[in-house]
């Protein structure tokens, strides 16, 4: 299972299309910047221990709660091992940068051996106004000199650094994303990131019917390519591979990774395949030019898209038209579906939406007709050398992908009865008003309370990440059982619900001050697992498997574009729940699997709906002299 996957946090606010800080380069300013954060804190080994305990109330039965405080006791006592994890962790944090993102990005992602398809995060954007070959590559066009526009902000630092309630955030993770790919390992991954190289890459990788090209998209003086040159140069690749690859060699990314850690060594072994592989790797982005999904209705059209961007749809359809582990692959349908699929350990979300925003502002802004007068060199197919033990890999590979892609439940759905002005107007906050819905909605379908996770983002600190906000709370759980109560008054209802939105606000404050559970515990088990010392007992209670059993992983991801992420639910028996919340609108995507007999997602995103109608109907009814 895995633990709390670093979602992406929503908490930043949506931008207009960026304007760099200077036009030209302002070298050391990002590392002048970065000197300037404060390092994350280890929070007080007494104050994790008192909060672990609230968080398990709702989600415990008694006597299990009471097992779990006598092993605590124990664990924090003077002279117990919890106080000798603490020092050592504390010594840890004043001699590194950051004492968890190390830690954080081997144990969330790089040792994690599920496939990264389906436990990535895509982004799906607006339906685009094109139906045709001819459109797809012109928005492709402008979407690449989009990128290259905010990547020439990235490379002269002169991108704005961005605030959260008045602090200068991290903004590594945008120096992350780009030129950046997911190496796999036999038991372990790591990442390379060439942006940084004393050569940085100039091309992206374009994947069309299964086929990789090598793009240059920087002319001989350094200027990026203009948007009519980038068309000229993708119809050459879509005329040079108007037939489907016969061995699809993308699809061998969705693998299990240890699988494809193995077949990975024997495919680089060729040094033909060695040298197509790294081009890959190298890339700045990859661009996955799409055939047209099979046609659905209009109002499955959401849910659909979005299948498209978190797997392509299995193997007859776009899986294979993908290399999974590059870091940001934009995906252009035939069809006008449009968005993104990004590898998660080099950054969350809101980096990826940020630069989304930038350049879907930047495809809506007319250009300047511009004159072909250079002749560019033809793109480069990467070739490939197949062994037909490595055509079997493949086989095997498109057979798990379709298995999977079959087992993935997505609805998205556009709730569009109100958006996050509403609970603003009764003085809530939006975010934390959403998340009590979704502890109804869960409660309603299950009549019980779920460990539930919420990402927070811990970027005010440097090379800060994310820590976990638990929106299962006492006071949710009071909230949940009090709102269906015949017995109890509206004024009552609505006295539970401010108190379970000011409990998620004031954890969601504390969490982004690095003063949460989540990783601090995660920090000593560290300290227990690499000093060699037998795991204390708090991390081998069956309390603390239930406590990381997100049956609920939840994202806010704001973004000035109407769009959604998606993500796969972390349990089998889960639900994956991202939302971006408009002013008038909330756009959710729900996950689940098909394996799983208890879970459907459209049975959820029915019940967030009605949960939020009857919240709203509550407020509506109750006098306002009351709130």
């Amino acid at each position: 299972v895995k633990v709390g996957m670093g979602k992406p946090c929503g908490v930043m606010k949506p931008r207009h299309l960026v304007k760099p800080v200077s036009a030209s380069r302002v070298s050391g300013r990002y590392l002048t910047h970065q000197k300037g954060l404060p390092t994350l804190p280890v929070p007080p080994l007494q104050q994790t221990c008192e909060r672990y305990v609230a968080a398990l109330e709702p989600i415990l039965e008694a006597e299990e709660l009471q097992h779990t405080k006598e092993l605590l006791e124990d664990f924090k006592k003077v002279g117990g091992v919890g106080r000798s994890l603490q020092s050592a962790l504390e010594e840890r944090a004043h001699k590194s940068e950051n004492w968890l993102s190390e830690w954080w990005v081997q144990v969330a992602y790089l040792t994690y051996r599920l496939p990264v398809v389906v436990h990535s995060s895509p982004l799906v954007l607006p339906r685009m106004n094109f139906r045709d070959k001819r459109g797809q590559i012109r928005f492709a066009a402008k979407l690449i000199a989009g990128v290259l526009d905010f990547k020439t902000m990235i490379d002269n630092e002169t991108l704005p650094v961005e605030y959260l309630g008045g602090k200068p955030l991290c903004m590594n993770q945008y120096y992350e994303v780009l030129s950046s790919c997911r190496i796999p390992g036999l038991k372990r991954d790591s990442i390379v990131n060439h942006a940084k190289s004393s050569r940085p890459p100039k091309h992206i990788t374009v994947i069309h019917n299964s086929q990789f090209f090598v793009l240059g998209v920087y002319n001989s003086d350094g200027t990026p390519l203009t948007t009519d040159q980038l068309c000229a140069q993708l119809e050459r690749i879509c005329k040079a591979s108007e037939q489907a690859a016969e061995e699809p060699v993308g699809i061998l990314t969705t693998q299990h990774r240890d699988s494809w850690g193995k077949v990975y060594t024997k495919l680089i072994s060729d040094e033909r395949n060695k040298e197509s592989v790294s081009a890959i790797q190298m890339s700045i982005f990859t661009l996955c030019l799409d055939g047209a999904m099979p046609k659905v209705a209009d109002e499955m059209h959401h849910s659909c898209a979005a299948i498209q961007m978190l797997h392509g749809g299995g193997s007859q359809w776009n899986s294979c038209n993908r290399w999974f582990d590059k870091t940001l692959q934009f995906i252009v349908g035939e069809d006008g579906t449009c968005g993104a699929n990004y590898e998660h350990a080099p950054a969350e979300g809101p980096p990826i939406v940020a630069l989304i925003d930038h350049v879907v502002e930047y495809t809506r802004k007319p250009e300047p007709t511009q004159s072909l007068t250079v002749s560019l060199p033809v793109p480069q197919k990467l070739q490939f050398n197949i062994t037909a033990e490595i055509r079997s890999d493949i086989e095997e590979a498109k057979k798990n992908m379709d298995m999977l892609a079959q087992d993935v439940d997505m609805k998205v759905v556009v709730f569009a009865h109100f958006g996050k002005s509403l609970p603003k107007s009764h003085n809530m906050s939006p975010d934390a008003f959403i998340q009590m819905a979704l502890q109804l909605a869960y409660y309603r379908m299950y009549h019980h309370c779920c460990a539930t996770y919420e990402s927070a983002s811990l970027r005010v600190f440097r090379l800060g990440r994310t820590d976990t906000i638990r929106s299962a709370s006492n006071a949710s759980a009071a909230f949940v059982k009090a709102f269906d109560d015949p017995h109890k008054q509206n004024t009552e209802k609505v006295d539970f619900l401010v108190k379970a939105v000011n409990a998620h606000r004031s954890y969601t404050n504390m969490a982004i001050r690095g003063q949460a559970i989540d990783r601090h515990l995660l920090g000593l088990k560290m300290i227990a697992l690499e000093g060699k010392v037998p795991l204390p007992a708090i991390f081998t209670d069956a309390a603390h498997s239930k406590a990381l059993h997100y049956r609920l992983s939840t994202s806010q991801v704001p973004s000035k574009t109407d769009c959604v992420m998606c993500f796969g639910a972390v349990v089998a028996d889960g639900y994956g729940v991202c939302y971006n919340p408009m002013d008038d609108h909330i756009n959710f995507a729900v996950s689940s699997y098909n394996a799983c007999g208890k879970t459907k997602s459209a049975h959820l995103a029915q019940a967030i709906e009605e949960a939020l109608l009857d919240m709203r109907t509550l407020l509506e009814q109750t006098p306002r002299a009351k709130l």
